[in-house]
């Protein structure tokens, strides 16, 4: 439940890459972009910061680890290959009423974690930043590696449950059901919406 937004709260959008956003997921994904492009709005109408994120992970530390299920080539060569082939497709590219505005804030991670190897955590603090909307695919993976970093930095979290998704329904579950509440609270696009003009 929504009790609060804090004075300065920035949007985080994780990962709305046409490489990611395509493909089956648990909700229709042109919904999700349609929420998460509609907190975008009210932000910027509010003149809060936005912040929009992607990945690229390919040639990362973390994608050269040992794993049972790995997508990303180990090899130099590969990974060239494999970057080539998914910049020519757009995997990259934020979709369409997501892509980032001139004063919108972009950052690129190569991990889960937004907060990660990147200066997310600089740019918010140079804001006074202190409560964070987070939104994006996937629910379980970029979504909560973000948030669970922002929640050890301190921030007070808010999930736009309506505005992010996953691949697999009980991984998206697991997470507004048993981590989410733990670490922040959960919230529909209209309840966060009609709360940004009365914040404190």
């Amino acid at each position: 439940m929504l009790t609060a937004l804090d004075k300065q709260t920035a949007l985080v959008l994780i990962d709305l890459q046409k490489g990611i956003v395509n493909g089956d997921k648990a909700h229709p994904t042109p919904t999700i972009i349609h929420n998460a492009s509609r907190l975008k709005a009210a932000f910027r109408q509010e003149r809060l910061p936005v912040i929009v994120v992607h990945v690229e992970p390919i040639g990362a530390p973390a994608s050269l680890v040992r794993s049972e299920k790995s997508n990303f080539p180990k090899d130099a060569a590969g990974q060239q290959q494999a970057l080539d082939i998914m910049r020519a497709a757009g995997f990259f590219d934020i979709v369409e009423p997501i892509k980032p505005e001139s004063d919108d804030i972009q950052i690129t991670k190569e991990t889960w974690d937004a907060f990660y190897n990147t200066s997310l955590h600089e740019e918010l603090q140079k804001l006074n930043i202190t409560g964070i909307v987070l939104a994006g695919i996937s629910t379980s993976i970029g979504v909560e590696g973000t948030a669970r970093s922002a929640n050890e930095r301190g921030y007070n979290l808010t999930f736009a449950t309506d505005a992010m998704t996953d691949i697999v329904a009980a991984a998206h579950h697991n997470s507004l059901t048993y981590i989410f509440p733990r670490i922040g609270e959960l919230a529909t696009t209209d309840e966060i919406i009609a709360m940004l003009p009365d914040r404190t």
